[in-house]
Order: C-alpha cells, then sequence, then structure tokens
C-alpha cells in the first residue's frame, strides 16, 4: 500500500508542477487506474452538475462541438481543393488538421448519442422483458459505459501526456502541439460519464414512480 500511496503522490506532485515528462513517468503505476476512476467519476458529477445548473449545456453541448467541428472540417477541404486546384498551392495542415477534427466529432458524437439511448438499446427485445429485467438491464447500461469510458480515459490521458512529454507538433505547422487536440478524447468520455449518470438518475425515479423505463429512441433526435 505504501508503493500506491507514493504512486499516487509522484502523480499529484508532477500535475501540480505542471512537468509533463515526470508525469508521463509517474503515470506508469498502477495507481493511475484507481485514482483515474475517482477522478473521472468526480468530473462526471462536476458535468451532471452543470449541466443542472446551465439548461443551454445539458440540450446543447455535444451538438455545439460536433457541429463546430463539421463546419470546420467542412470548410477547411472546401478552400484548400479550390487552392490546390486552381492556384496550385496548399497550406501543409489541411490534410492533418481534419482528421483530428472528425475525432472530436466521433468522440462528443458517441456522448450525444448515449444521452439519448441510441447505442445498442434492443429496445424492441428489452420492452418484452418483466420491469425488473428492464432495470437490471438498463443499470449494467450504466456499468459497462463507466467501464468502458474508465479504460478509455486512463488510457488516452497517457497518450496525452506522452504526446506533451515528447513535445508532439501537429504535422505541417510550427508550433501547435498534438496534445491539445488529444486532450479531447478525455474530455469527451467525461461528459459521456455525466451522460451516462444523467440516465442512471432518471430511470431509476422512473423505477420508483412505476413509471415506463424503456422508450423507443430516435437516432439525431432529442
Amino acid at each position: 500500500m505504501t508503493g500506491w500511496f507514493q504512486g499516487a503522490q509522484d502523480i499529484l506532485s508532477a500535475l501540480a508542477a505542471g512537468d509533463a515528462w515526470m508525469l508521463s513517468e509517474a503515470m506508469r503505476h498502477p495507481v493511475m487506474w484507481p485514482l483515474g476512476l475517482v477522478a473521472m467519476l468526480a468530473a462526471g458529477v462536476a458535468f451532471l452538475m452543470l449541466y443542472r445548473l446551465v439548461p443551454w449545456a445539458e440540450r446543447n453541448l455535444e451538438q455545439s462541438v460536433m457541429v463546430v467541428s463539421y463546419l470546420a472540417i467542412g470548410a477547411i477541404i472546401f478552400v484548400e481543393v479550390i487552392r490546390r486546384f486552381v492556384f496550385s498551392v496548399q497550406v501543409p495542415w489541411s490534410t492533418t488538421l481534419p482528421p483530428f477534427l472528425f475525432l472530436i466529432m466521433t468522440w462528443f458524437g458517441c456522448s450525444f448519442n448515449v444521452k439519448l439511448r441510441t447505442h445498442l438499446a434492443f429496445a424492441e427485445f428489452r420492452m418484452n422483458m418483466p420491469r425488473a429485467g428492464q432495470m437490471t438491464c438498463l443499470m449494467l447500461d450504466a456499468l459497462l459505459w463507466i467501464g468502458f469510458s474508465w479504460v478509455v480515459i486512463v488510457t488516452s490521458l497517457k497518450l496525452v501526456v506522452n504526446s506533451a512529454s515528447n513535445f508532439q507538433i501537429m504535422l505541417g505547422t510550427d508550433n501547435v502541439m498534438q496534445w491539445w487536440f488529444l486532450i479531447s478524447m478525455p474530455l469527451a468520455f467525461t461528459t459521456l460519464v455525466a451522460r451516462v449518470l444523467e440516465n442512471a438518475l432518471t430511470d431509476i425515479s422512473r423505477f420508483r414512480n412505476d413509471e415506463t423505463l424503456i422508450r423507443q429512441a430516435v437516432i439525431g433526435g432529442d
């Protein structure tokens, strides 16, 4: 246990110092997994509180990120295709930035669709189950999403810190760091955890009030 406490202290010390290399080394310790779980749940609860305090964020956070990313991708491709074939010029980062923007759009889109319950909901099958079975499935969904997000967040944070410690620059640029974009992955899955917690609280309330648990979801709906 002493080694785990020391590992946690090393991570927190490196984080407080803002030293990416020290943080990258400290995060190799196995204590990063339970520490990451606690941090993920705390951040998820913080986002959940934000949703409660700011209704606009609850309705539009993920959608806004998705739309901005999509428009930026479209604008870059549209302008650079014209520049390349008409003027024979092209900015180097026009082929490296859009893939990152696409991934950001995808990650936050995953969070948005978890909110809508359109990810492998099996609604038709679950509607025919007993009420207790429906609730069990919904809680199992929540646990699986949290577990999946835990793995993604911890591993992606290691990737982000490793990128920062090695000063990885976006190809085609002089001073744009890759970790500025990679950090969006653990952030997006933290918002996903908040959506999972939000849905779980809704399900518990519906179960207690004898309301319908399984409802047909529509992709792109609200």
